[in-house]
């Protein structure tokens, strides 16, 4: 029987092929489920997308979803963590559970204020010092999920 995933990253409408493929190795490298929604800003064919996923690509589970509504209704159990520069609580604040869903936006402008403010609870962020406004999407991906192995004990005897 395959053990069960620790975590899922959710990408909603990624737009940037490389960040999406280095997402993809982080993924393969922690056996996490990535889940890809929406309208994709590439073809999951193409060569930079594949280049930063490198040989990982395949080692990946990987599943597509016209929206987030269908992704909630085939995991009704799921709890899902949305991300935020606007959230109150940040992500070493939160309280990560295994199977947790961790849902990031585009890159141009991250994920739906109506979807924040109707889970606002959670929500979690990470801290930015200085005059730079967001951090890059598969850096932002790295540091929650670690943060969610780390306090899951997932991290312990690697």
């Amino acid at each position: 029987m395959a053990e069960k995933p620790p975590f899922h990253i959710v990408l909603i409408e990624p737009e940037i092929p490389p960040n999406t493929g280095n997402i993809a190795r982080l993924c393969g490298a922690t056996g996490t489920v990535l889940h890809l929604v929406g309208k994709l800003g590439f073809s999951t064919d193409d060569r930079y997308l594949k280049r930063a996923g490198l040989d990982y690509w395949s080692e990946v589970e990987i599943h597509y979803w016209d929206d987030l509504a269908a992704l909630q209704h085939a995991y009704p159990e799921g709890r899902f963590i949305y991300t935020s520069k606007k959230a109150a609580k940040t992500h070493v604040e939160a309280a990560f559970k295994e199977g947790d869903f961790i849902v990031f936006g585009k890159e141009t402008v991250g994920l739906p204020e109506e979807l924040i403010e109707a889970n606002r609870e959670n929500t979690v962020r990470i801290p930015i010092f200085g005059k730079v406004r967001s951090l890059n999407l598969s850096t932002s991906a790295g540091i929650v999920l670690y943060e969610a192995l780390r306090q899951t004990g997932r991290l312990e005897g690697c």
